[in-house]
């Protein structure tokens, strides 16, 4: 039987159920990613769970989340849910390489690391404010950065112009970020240290990281790590000798730990040339020396050699051993932290802007390689399945 005060609260509420108008039972997110494994290592989230996006926002991660709740809703089963990747080392001023193009491999926020500089960095201020994805600049010290032809531009010290960096950032700064330094000997011959220092004028005074490229270079590593701040990024961590990160004996030097200690960080930068060797690569992740940060070093040609994109580049780690969720904090959580212009990124918390990548761990039979073309067969590869960015769903 029901009681007189129950009658009464239901008689209360009941017509205002009724009279609600249609709009009221529309579907409470505009997208729902449900059952795929949930990482997000800014919150320490692993776990399978369902993801609500709202207003270009991220709204709930939790379980049991409605497929009815959803406008749209994309099974994630089986799947890895991700922020969007971050790639802190790519270079987009050629044509052919244009930042959208890194959008289906599921990368929503990028660095061009060093491609130009002062004297012909507008141009790529442009791409960065025209792009759909993130994108922000490291400036090269060298003032018209990276040379055509292979010819090293620091060669001459002289294009190592500090104040004409200085005015080419302060006049760009929202785009600008911070300062990039290739030191190997090709490139800077014997003037390694001297550019850093140039670069290090500018940066101090700014308060921006530097990126150095190192790898084969005149100078010894423990010279170049004396001259870099906590916040300053070496590029191309596992290069082959000569000055790489290891000693005579395949040790890593006591400086290389220090610099992390005081933190320096340390990023991949996997690239075509003197950058990464298996060799090297499992020597450090042996001595639990791993990095910071797993980026490309994208360029149009690379696109279809050696590096392909971001996700195969994090697919060589998983062969090397490193568990699927470190793989994927050092390009989201961790990309974010080294770039300060992208610290509210890498994150799903409620929110956080809504750029999430929904990763297939693809089974099978497939060869990397590394610089020197050897090449090693793994057997899981990360693949983009979706992409969305300010919470709207892309076609990858």
């Amino acid at each position: 039987m029901i009681k007189r005060r129950q009658f009464l609260r239901a008689s209360v509420i009941a017509p205002v159920v009724l009279a609600r108008p249609p709009g009221l039972f529309a579907a409470d997110y505009d997208l729902v990613i449900r059952g795929g494994r949930v990482l997000d290592a800014s919150q320490r989230i692993d776990r399978v769970a369902d993801l609500a996006i709202r207003d270009g926002k991220i709204v709930a991660i939790q379980p049991g989340i409605a497929a009815s709740a959803g406008k749209e809703v994309i099974d994630a089963t089986g799947k890895l849910v991700t922020p969007g990747l971050i790639d802190i080392h790519t270079h987009l001023a050629d044509k052919e390489m244009p930042p959208s193009t890194c959008l289906a491999d599921g990368v929503t926020a990028l660095l061009d690391a060093g491609s130009c500089g002062a004297e012909n960095v507008e141009p790529l201020v442009k791409i960065a404010q025209s792009s759909p994805n993130h994108v922000r600049i490291l400036l090269n010290i060298a003032h018209f950065g990276i040379a055509p032809g292979g010819v090293g531009e620091l060669l001459d010290i002289k294009s190592a112009d500090a104040a004409a960096a200085r005015q080419a950032i302060e006049r760009n700064r929202q785009w600008i970020v911070g300062i990039k330094a290739r030191l190997s000997r090709s490139v800077a011959g014997e003037n390694d240290l001297e550019a850093l220092r140039r670069a290090r004028q500018v940066a101090d005074p700014l308060k921006v990281p530097i990126m150095v490229h190192v790898g084969q270079t005149a100078s010894p590593l423990p010279a170049i790590l004396a001259l870099l701040r906590p916040g300053d990024i070496v590029t191309h961590v596992y290069s082959p000798p000569p000055n790489g990160i290891m000693d005579d004996n395949n040790k890593i030097l006591p400086q290389v730990r220090d610099a992390r200690k005081r933190g320096v960080l340390f990023d991949i930068g996997n690239g075509r040339t003197g950058h990464l060797t298996w060799d090297v690569a499992e020597r450090a992740m042996q001595q639990d020396f791993l990095p910071d940060t797993i980026s490309s070093d994208l360029t149009a040609a690379s696109r279809t050699y050696q590096v392909f994109n971001l996700p195969t580049v994090m697919s060589k780690f998983l062969l090397l051993g490193m568990p699927v969720d470190q793989v994927i904090a050092r390009v989201t959580a961790n990309a974010a932290k080294a770039i300060p212009e992208f610290k509210s990124y890498g994150t799903l918390r409620t929110g956080a802007a809504a750029d999430v990548t929904v990763l297939d761990i693809k089974e099978g039979d497939f060869d990397f390689v590394d610089n020197l073309d050897a090449k090693r067969q793994g057997h899981r590869k990360l693949v983009a399945h979706a992409v969305i960015l300010g919470g709207k769903r892309l076609q990858v």
